[in-house]
């Protein structure tokens, strides 16, 4: 159970700095921004082992999660820009 808290606090703390990062309007409150960072520590973690950094037992640490939740949040700013134009 302390493994699924610490993961949650984890995403909080990389999807915040994400946001802080990127510039802009980004969606949602605290839950939101806890699964950009979950989901961007499973981005890292895929990224990751494509590229030979992990093994297939390792997960991202927090650098690279925070580089998958940059990466999330900079495909969410292009598919909301592409929408506003059109």
């Amino acid at each position: 159970m302390l493994h699924l808290l610490w993961t949650a606090l984890i995403g909080l703390i990389v999807g915040a700095l994400a946001k802080l990062i990127i510039p802009g309007k980004e969606p949602g409150g605290i839950f939101i921004t806890m699964l950009i960072g979950i989901a961007g520590s499973f981005l890292g973690t895929f990224l990751g082992r494509a590229i030979g950094h992990y093994e297939p037992d390792q997960s991202a640490g927090f650098l690279m999660s925070l580089v998958g939740a940059l990466i999330l949040l900079g495909i969410y700013h292009l598919i909301k820009r592409s929408r506003a134009t059109t």
